[in-house]
């Protein structure tokens, strides 16, 4: 008798949830229709922020904070579709990690579309086919994802948004560990995990695929094939996890970046990318970044790429802590790109 009194208690509790989501979902109705009428973007991720961190202190428990946020997520991905639908590219296929990163940033109820290169996800938004994209730009092992680099140089969409994924990799397949003569995965995927494949899979032959989606569709294909992925791979695919965590350093994370056509707002907690061409001439670059240590802004990121149209110059992308509209911020570019023979900022966003 006592369990079925805990039991009812959590079904009314239930009901009320529900009337209270509703009575939520009903204002945010108004919220889209207003936005509809004054040409408002749908997806606010400035917004997004601050009402993860506002619930997050709320909370009292035993609700994890992690639960909380990932409940939200999708109270929230709800609401984006209740508002507009909303369309996001990302490189896939499905099953890989930027599917994953897609998915923890607007939830299971927008529209996802998996695209074959990073730039084909930036030709989506340009043509309007989707709203926004999700592309890798750095991970924590194997440094900058170069393509997404380059293609932002001629974009003129803004990076509105960031996440950091912590990537962890699993071996799968049909068969047995034994009976392993193939592993499949992506070159940055290898590169993670060198000192478990050098230590546990010697023998067997490594085979580059473009994505971990792919190497997981040929393991689920093949006999005597294995694939290094994550696990909605295995999942997607049907394969058994054979090792989990295989990636040689514990703290391997993705950091993504989200594109759309808008700019956010200041929140406070904010950061900047931009890129530039330096001048020929002595201390160019020192003449670039000294406004930064002159006037107190952090650079949290320096990467060189070489110029597509010109032998031996190079294209240098730096984030820096602050808001494009800060003033101190402004000061600064002001000052930089006089010594520059590009200049150009590629977004601001909340921090994570």
């Amino acid at each position: 008798m006592a369990l079925n009194k805990i039991r009812n208690k959590i079904d009314e509790i239930d009901r009320q949830i529900v009337e209270l989501l509703n009575l939520r979902y009903r204002e945010v109705e108004r919220v889209g229709q207003w936005k509809k009428e004054n040409n408002s973007p749908i997806y606010i991720p400035e917004r997004e922020k601050a009402l993860l961190e506002k619930i997050c202190k709320s909370n009292q428990g035993p609700m994890t904070d992690d639960i909380l946020r990932a409940v939200y997520r999708e109270i929230m991905s709800g609401a984006l579709k209740l508002e507009n639908s909303l369309r996001v590219s990302y490189l896939g296929p499905a099953g890989s990690f930027t599917h994953q990163a897609a998915l923890n940033k607007f939830g299971h109820s927008v529209e996802l579309c998996a695209a074959d290169s990073i730039a084909a996800v930036f030709k989506d938004i340009e043509a309007k086919r989707s709203d926004y994209g999700c592309v890798p730009v750095e991970n924590s092992t194997e440094g900058a994802v170069t393509h997404t680099l380059d293609t932002l140089v001629n974009t003129n969409l803004s990076i509105c948004a960031e996440l950091n994924l912590p990537v962890h990799h699993y071996l799968m397949s049909r068969d047995p560990f034994n009976k392993i003569k193939r592993v499949y995965s992506h070159i940055q995927v290898f590169g993670q995990c060198r000192e478990y494949l050098q230590k546990n899979l010697s023998g067997v032959d490594i085979i580059e695929t473009a994505s971990t989606a792919k190497a997981a569709s040929l393991a689920a294909e093949e006999d005597g094939s294995a694939a290094l992925a994550g696990k909605i791979a295995a999942e997607l695919f049907g394969l058994n996890i054979l090792a989990e965590n295989v990636e040689d350093f514990s703290n391997n994370t993705t950091r993504f970046l989200i594109l759309g056509e808008q700019k956010t707002q200041i929140t406070g907690d904010d950061k900047t990318s931009i890129c530039f061409a330096i001048k020929d001439k002595i201390g160019a670059l020192y003449d670039c970044i000294k406004p930064f240590k002159d006037m107190g802004i952090t650079m949290t990121k320096v990467e060189s790429r070489p110029m597509k149209n010109a032998n031996w110059e190079y294209c240098f992308f730096i984030d820096v802590l602050g808001h494009r509209d800060d003033k101190i911020i402004q000061e600064a570019f002001a000052q930089l790109e006089k010594s520059c023979s590009f200049f150009k900022i590629l977004g601001s966003y909340s921090k994570v």
